[in-house]
């Protein structure tokens, strides 16, 4: 599925949720992917996936990644567990106008303000008093934290002692804590995959702020507490055996049943009032041409045409 006009939002909200692959060599098979490990090949249908992680002991050929790149499929490069995010790839959208209208609402403390209080509002079933202030917004929000933390302890039996763990100490932290990290880092492949496929920043966060995943975390919360908390304690509660690799095959159930791309999208669009924006022809009306480099931006124009020379022309009537 190749788009023949990169300008048009891809339909991302309908791909399949995610792939976690491990100790496999991925390569090229016809126009997809297939996976090869010690049980032999198994093929991947692109074309549908938003996102492929790729873990400890992973190769992949230039062809993969290429036909990957052509389907819209997100490539992550991930640490064990997919705890640890190191590289990322290219979403399908080649315009910056969600991107600098992100920009222009993160840089004005007003409008931040706006974003900050809209994504909070999404977090809860009802309504925010709006006489609240964001310190007491914060406030509710932990104890809403809390109390989903304490509900699935209660609905599990799964003993709950805090949030707590160390990248670099993975076993030492306790069954929960560790499908906890499995769970959410599930989640923030998805939500960072839907993020580029917008056209937008992952670092560019309204709540978070001095990561390169800072709107990561911020999209993330949103669903924390209504899919990665229940099914990180859910899966502990059956046992120990294979606990990270059962979360997130719970996770990718969970994605599917509850179409979350669907809704990451739409809450994307809420919280950055995307719809209303409209298409910025200023900005867009010089990115047709994939082979220019696009606008130049002017302080009393805007934005003038790029690619080309502005240099008096010689041969001009007052040329010199």
């Amino acid at each position: 599925m190749r788009l023949k006009d990169l300008h048009l939002l891809p339909k991302f909200r309908d791909c399949v949720s995610y792939l976690y692959v491990e100790h496999a060599k991925v390569e090229q098979d016809a126009r997809a992917i297939a996976l090869w490990d010690v049980q032999g090949k198994v093929p991947v249908p692109c074309a549908g996936l938003g996102v492929l992680m790729l873990g400890p002991g992973t190769s992949i050929t230039h062809a993969a990644v290429s036909t990957l790149a052509d389907n819209g499929c997100l490539v992550l490069w991930c640490g064990e567990q997919g705890v640890r995010l190191y590289a990322q790839g290219l979403g399908l959208t080649r315009s910056a106008a969600n991107l600098l209208h992100q920009a222009r609402l993160w840089a004005n403390p007003a409008l931040r303000l706006q974003v900050v209080i809209r994504l909070y509002r999404l977090r809860f079933q009802e309504p925010l008093d709006e006489s609240l202030t964001l310190q007491q917004i914060r406030g509710k929000e932990g104890v809403r934290v809390r109390e989903a933390y304490a509900r699935a302890s209660r609905e599990t039996g799964v003993p709950w002692q805090g949030r707590a763990y160390r990248r670099d100490s993975w076993g030492a932290a306790d069954p929960v804590n560790r499908a906890l990290s499995a769970a959410n880092s599930c989640l923030y492949g998805i939500c960072h995959a839907a993020i580029l496929a917008l056209g937008l920043s992952p670092a560019l966060g309204f709540i978070h702020t001095g990561k390169m995943l800072s709107f990561v975390y911020d999209v993330a919360d949103l669903y924390k507490t209504r899919v990665a908390i229940p099914i990180a304690f859910q899966e502990t509660a059956k046992g120990l055996e294979s606990l990270e690799s059962r979360v997130r095959q719970g996770c990718r159930d969970a994605f599917n049943q509850t179409m979350l791309l669907k809704n990451i999208i739409r809450d994307l669009q809420v919280v950055l009032d995307l719809e209303s924006r409209g298409r910025v022809e200023e900005w867009d009306k010089y990115h047709r041409d994939e082979a220019l480099p696009g606008g130049l931006w002017d302080p009393e124009e805007g934005v003038v045409a790029g690619g080309q020379n502005f240099a008096p022309d010689p041969d001009a009537e007052g040329g010199e």
